[in-house]
């Protein structure tokens, strides 16, 4: 079970932090990553970080977005400065067994958490 919060209305520039509490299992176990949906578009792999340390972020978040882990909490944090108006989707944390890239298959995921910049 990944259960996801922080989401939540800010202005262009604002910052929030997304978390994701995970089972212990998982989170030593499992690539984490988020993933965020916009309206008509496309499903985009933000950032990950896989067990061995190993990371992606997209390229319309790189310098804005930070993805970290909290092994004490069995926790996954985005935080997201510099926040623009295309910034505004579905959020989602996920967890997968594979390799930690947006394009692998990914197997759990949580029910998301609206992000809205305006």
């Amino acid at each position: 079970q990944l259960v996801e919060s922080g989401g939540g209305s800010v202005q262009a520039g604002g910052s929030l932090r997304l978390s994701c509490v995970v089972s212990e299992y998982t989170h030593s176990t499992y690539a984490m990553g988020w993933f965020r949906q916009a309206p008509g578009k496309e499903r985009e792999g933000v950032a990950g970080i896989g067990t061995d340390g190993s990371t992606f972020t997209a390229d319309s978040v790189k310098g804005r977005f930070t993805i970290s882990k909290d092994s004490s909490k069995n926790t996954l944090y985005l935080q997201m400065n510099s926040l623009k108006p295309e910034d505004t989707a579905l959020y989602y944390c996920s967890a997968g067994i594979g390799m930690c890239s947006p394009n692998a298959p990914w197997d759990y995921w949580g029910q998301g958490t609206q992000v809205t910049v305006s």
